[in-house]
């Protein structure tokens, strides 16, 4: 994660006005969002004057549902994805694979977690989660690359491997980093040119753009996408960055013949008249999730949802509701390094307080929580109980079962949930407060001695 945060300080610090560019980006962002009626009226309209064809998907059911449509009206039989959370969102390859369709990521993290039957870990880099040497497994396994191949003998074989997908191809799928109002077009942003391929090679093709990603202007993209690379990558630019305006035209050499795009809802508008709409803005870049404590010791797959880290324990209560995700609003320290790291000064913490208080009055706390802070507020109020509470917790904890280094292997009671997955430190010798009565002693003494002479 060190190189992320190194590339977006570095990538800031290089850019004269960068505390400048996140305000103006919040300001797209706010203003989008608080018009997106209209945004999304006018990019229909312009779209469909491209030449594309525009669908309203009200949940993932619908999404899924469309592009299966879509595929068996043009004949489709081998389809290729360029990267994209929305499709993970609403599980669209194993719908395509039920459908008895052929479906290939191209992206190569995307690609390693499709042979793997595995899930992203990270909103921009699906296999961070991902040692070399499994890699090397994996490759082995699947494309008969050496135990030991290099990274550069591993690209080669996935380059390989994936060019007779994106050549034999019917359909391609993708998602959009944003849409814009103004032009009716579709942008996507990639390192590996696989988007590219994806959208102009095969004869149909079909995007995925969830309805908040509005740039009204290409203007006010051209800021968006200057936050979005520095925030991501530490790049001033992704390498590749394609804006899709409809279908090819006669005069065109490559392209698709059809374009469709689907806007995708799935809870965003619930979220949008909530307290939550802020979540909105988010530009998935994945900031957030680099400087994040809980997520750098946890991992993506510890959050159980499509998009882990900060944004994703507070826009999937937002997107799905708060049951069943309850507990997710409590995987944070509210440190707030997401907030100061966000491009567009998301207030995080803010939400995930929203959440917590709404997980309470709701009744969804477990019960040993509600009656463990009952308890600890009375005994917090009553010196000698709490005393008594601490040296039973103490003694206690000294009696679990512990490593070599004498950390804790295993919690009691609803505390072992956390032992499963990782020891818990030893506690002092001494609590701070008998260190401070000692010490406290050791000082009066001192000066009476001091006294006495």
């Amino acid at each position: 994660m060190h190189h992320f945060v190194d590339g977006r300080l570095g990538a800031f610090a290089r850019l004269p006005h960068g505390e400048a560019l996140r305000d103006q980006g919040r300001i797209i962002r706010a203003n989008a969002i608080a018009r997106l009626d209209e945004h999304l009226e006018t990019f229909e309209r312009n779209a469909r004057a491209n030449g594309s064809v525009v669908h309203w998907a009200r949940d993932d059911a619908e999404a899924r549902a469309i592009v299966l449509q879509i595929a068996r009206e043009n004949g489709v039989q081998r389809i290729i994805k360029s990267k994209s959370m929305l499709s993970e969102e609403i599980e669209l390859n194993p719908a395509l694979e039920r459908g008895g369709l052929d479906v290939l990521e191209t992206d190569l993290g995307e690609y390693i977690v499709q042979l793997a039957h595995d899930h992203p870990s990270h909103i921009i880099a699906p296999v961070v989660h991902w040692p070399l040497e499994d890699v090397q497994a994996l490759f082995h396994e699947h494309l008969g690359t050496p135990m030991d191949a290099s990274i550069e003998e591993l690209t080669a074989a996935a380059r390989k491997a994936l060019r007779d997908g994106f050549l034999q191809a019917d359909m391609g799928v993708s998602g959009a980093n944003f849409y814009v109002a103004e032009t009716g077009s579709v942008v996507l942003v990639t390192n590996e040119g696989n988007g590219r391929f994806v959208t102009t090679t095969p004869r149909v093709h079909v995007a995925l753009v969830g309805i908040e990603r509005v740039a009204p202007t290409l203007q006010e993209l051209g800021t968006l996408l200057q936050l979005l690379a520095r925030s991501a990558t530490g790049q001033p630019l992704s390498v590749y960055t394609s804006i899709v305006t409809g279908p090819r035209r006669s005069q065109d050499e490559d392209g698709p013949d059809q374009v469709h795009i689907i806007l995708i809802d799935n809870g965003r508008t619930n979220a949008l008249a909530g307290e939550l709409a802020e979540s909105l803005y988010c530009i998935r870049c994945g900031a957030c999730l680099n400087v994040c404590p809980v997520y750098r010791r946890l991992g993506g797959h510890a959050y159980g949802s499509v998009y882990p880290g900060p944004i994703g324990i507070t826009v999937t209560p937002a997107l799905d509701g708060l049951f069943p995700w309850h507990e997710l609003p409590q995987a944070s320290t509210l440190c707030g390094a997401c907030t100061e790291a966000c491009p567009v000064r998301i207030d995080i913490p803010r939400m995930l307080l929203k959440l917590r208080a709404d997980t309470v009055d709701a009744g969804l706390a477990p019960a040993w929580l509600r009656q463990g802070l009952a308890f600890y507020a009375k005994a917090a109020s009553h010196p000698t109980l709490f005393q008594l509470g601490r040296k039973l917790a103490a003694t206690t904890l000294r009696l679990a079962p512990k490593s070599e280094g004498g950390w804790i292997k295993r919690m009691p009671g609803p505390l072992a949930a956390w032992t499963e997955s990782r020891a818990f430190p030893p506690l002092a010798a001494e609590s701070f407060s008998e260190r401070w009565r000692k010490r406290t002693q050791s000082d009066e003494t001192t000066v009476r001695r001091y006294r006495w002479k």
